[in-house]
């Protein structure tokens, strides 16, 4: 059980540190830690975890709370059932983008409000550690199911606004994808697909689009037709977060589509509020005021974002891990949405996506570097604070942020793995050259 209760959500591998009697007891300690009466709860297309909801299940329905079975089910789904069925809360099994052995489940409040590691999964922990789950219910509850899939659908379709019809590819690495995909039909969104079957061993490739290794296959099929396709779409395992590559085949950096979500949702809500989280590049935040919106800053994690999202009414928020997520729904993510956004702003223009994406190539980025440090990440962050100071505005929304843009054309943030010792770098210029040699200089600093 050591380790399997995360930031954001639990996970582990299934059959050693997570079995179905840690599974129970998890079930037992959210009901009472929630006090929920009415859970959805929904999983992924994972063997295990059929046998993951049995035994959560009678964990709720021990603690007395009715089950919303809404079967097989995208992420998405189940944030969106857990507002329109008015539960308590909702339970998703899934391991996400994590390989076929893995499994685990996220959890929710009502309206999908998440629990995170601060706001419930370390009570959970404890709860299950030290068996305080409280007495088995005298009215046990009960399971009804609910097929939730119609319903999310036609929710999805009220954001297509496509000015023609477009034809995209789809790679559903065999994962809940295909129920997000529901959506696109009967509207001018059409699609082919890729391993278009639910097998919930993955035996094609990786559900994580995040690898772009994993997008070689969609890729090849855009390549060998081309004109076919207006871009291509790439789901992970539950179908919360989508990657994109366009008409060629090129891979899109995902806080470019932040920024074009944003700008077609902007075109009916001017003045709104959209979010990009804090390692996006300042492209996010010009386009978004551009399109008349008012651009925030967010810290990283899903918990986090639909928190300020929440505060600020915001309309949208993207996350450079390929979270998308929607007042809409609920303040969650929805990748069909997303994919709507995206062909909505494609079919409007007589420009393919590469042209419209070229723009917003303008500066010089890092990605994400990992740094393995054997200082304490505190004292690494303590440090980058004082090297830094006066060199730009510092600020610590996470981890630690300079901003050097406006005088030197540079910016970076470092911050601290939430899992692993590790030390995360995101840095942009204005040109190559700068972005390397600031790159290389605060890696040196992390690294000594």
């Amino acid at each position: 059980m050591a380790g399997i209760f995360k930031a954001y959500d639990i996970r582990g591998v299934y059959g050693k540190e997570l079995t179905d009697d840690v599974f129970y007891k998890i079930a037992r300690a959210y009901a009472r830690f929630a006090g929920v009466r009415r859970v959805v709860v929904a999983r992924d297309i994972r063997p295990h975890s059929e046998p993951l909801f049995a035994a959560f299940a009678k964990g709720l329905t021990d603690a007395g709370a009715d089950v919303i079975d809404i079967g097989h089910a995208s992420t998405p789904m189940s944030y969106f059932a857990n507002a329109t069925l008015h539960a308590d809360g909702s339970v998703m099994i899934t391991a996400s983008h994590n390989t076929r052995e893995w499994n685990g489940c996220k959890l929710c409040r009502a309206n999908a409000v998440p629990i995170s590691g601060v706001t419930g999964i370390a009570d959970i922990e404890r709860m299950v550690r030290e068996d305080d789950l409280g007495p088995v219910a005298e009215r046990k509850g009960t399971v009804e199911k609910a097929d939730i899939l119609p319903a999310y659908a036609a929710h999805v379709r009220e954001t297509a606004h496509l000015a023609r019809p477009l034809h995209i590819a789809c790679d559903f690495a065999n994962g809940m994808g295909i129920c997000e995909a529901f959506a696109f039909k009967g509207t001018p969104l059409t699609y082919d697909g890729l391993y278009e079957t639910f097998d919930g061993t993955f035996p094609n490739h990786a559900a994580n689009p995040l690898e772009t290794a994993t997008l070689a296959d969609l890729q090849a099929l855009i390549r060998a037709n081309p004109g076919k396709y207006a871009f291509g779409v790439a789901f992970d395992g539950d179908a919360d977060r989508a990657g994109f590559v366009d008409e060629k085949g090129g891979i899109i950096p995902m806080d470019f589509i932040t920024a074009l979500v944003a700008e077609d949702l902007l075109a009916a809500n001017p003045g709104a509020v959209c979010f990009y989280d804090l390692r996006s590049s300042k492209v996010a935040a010009e386009t978004i005021s551009a399109a008349g919106g008012r651009p925030m800053m967010s810290r990283v994690g899903h918990s986090f974002i639909k928190e300020q999202m929440r505060q600020n009414d915001a309309i949208f928020a993207g996350e450079l891990s390929g979270h998308y997520y929607f007042k809409a729904n609920s303040t969650a993510e929805s990748s069909s949405m997303a994919t709507f956004a995206l062909a909505n702003i494609v079919s409007k223009s007589d420009k393919p996506l590469s042209e419209l994406i070229a723009p917003l190539r303008k500066y010089s980025q890092s990605g994400e570097i990992n740094s393995r440090v054997s200082r304490p990440p505190a004292e690494v962050l303590a440090g980058i604070k004082a090297k830094y100071a006066g060199a730009g505005k510092i600020f610590e929304l996470d981890g630690v942020s300079v901003d050097a843009w406006d005088t030197d054309g540079w910016w970076f943030n470092v911050r601290a793995s939430n899992t692993e010792p590790l030390i995360r770098l995101n840095l942009e210029a204005k040109t190559r050259q700068l972005m390397e040699a600031k790159r290389d200089e605060v890696l040196s600093f992390i690294r000594a």
